[in-house]
């Protein structure tokens, strides 16, 4: 039971470490740089680590139960995959596309709009002042309340995004961080449930880097428009580059495109 304590303990630990790697944090970077609420920074910061672990545990699991061998040409080309991401999300920042989407798909809330929320088999519209005469019902009175606070005016979009970059970060580690298990914990079941644990502590820890990732940038965007605007051509330039510099070592150092590709997880 101790032994079991101790994995679990370490995973958690080891978990929140994995989420302050250089290519995890210029990635939530890019995608919170545009974020002007502590919650939804960190929202994004769970989504991102919930789409990591989906993939780490998903493969790690794979590789543990049932021998699961990556080619190097796979496991580089899953490298390669992170490179090509960190430049899209470098790409999208610095052309203005990203801040137009988000401005597009993110939904507007008024404190004079009204909008329907579902309650069992019926609709209900209300004003959505926040006074107590103007709201139209308590504030939890729905079940999808809290879902609509906080997915509702993110938008799908922006729901959608840090998990899909969540898992392509996860598929290219997933291998290294299982045959580290392997070689350290004997039990299949014990090495699964640390991919497990492992999974939550890199959730928590991205939580906590996106919220303070997210600060300077709320900072910056209420007194200084000039410094927020140049943070976020920075995160984006950062991206860029750090992407390119994957695409490169992946690539032609490694030898994903040549005839003798040469893999080492890690």
């Amino acid at each position: 039971m101790i032994a079991l304590l101790s994995i679990s303990a370490l995973g958690l630990v080891l978990g929140m470490r994995h989420a302050t790697d250089p290519d995890h944090v210029i990635a939530v970077t890019t995608i919170v740089s545009r974020q002007r609420s502590i919650r939804h920074a960190a929202l994004i910061g769970a989504l991102w680590g919930l789409g990591h672990t989906i993939t780490i545990f998903a493969v790690g699991s794979a590789i543990i139960l049932f021998g699961l061998v990556i080619p190097p040409r796979v496991g580089l080309s899953m490298e390669l995959s992170v490179g090509l991401m960190l430049v899209l999300l470098g790409v999208l920042n610095l052309s203005g596309i990203m801040r137009w989407i988000t401005e597009t798909v993110t939904p507007l809330h008024s404190d004079h709009l009204k909008h329907p929320h579902g309650q069992g088999d019926y609709n209900q519209s209300h004003p959505h002042g926040h006074g107590p005469r103007v709201h139209g019902h308590a504030e939890v009175a729905t079940p999808v309340n809290w879902t609509d606070r906080a997915f509702g005016r993110l938008g799908l979009y922006l729901v959608v995004r840090p998990l899909v970059v969540g898992i392509v970060h996860g598929l290219a580690g997933s291998a290294a961080v299982a045959l580290l298990v392997l070689t350290t914990i004997r039990v299949p079941s014990w090495a699964v449930l640390y991919l497990l644990v492992f999974g939550i502590g890199t959730v928590a820890g991205m939580m906590l880097i996106t919220v303070a990732i997210a600060l300077p940038f709320m900072f910056s965007g209420s007194r200084f428009a000039r410094l927020n605007h140049g943070l976020g051509l920075a995160s984006g330039l950062v991206s860029l580059a750090f992407g390119l510099f994957i695409v490169y070592q992946m690539g032609f150092v490694n030898g994903l495109f040549t005839r003798s590709p040469v893999w080492v997880p890690r």
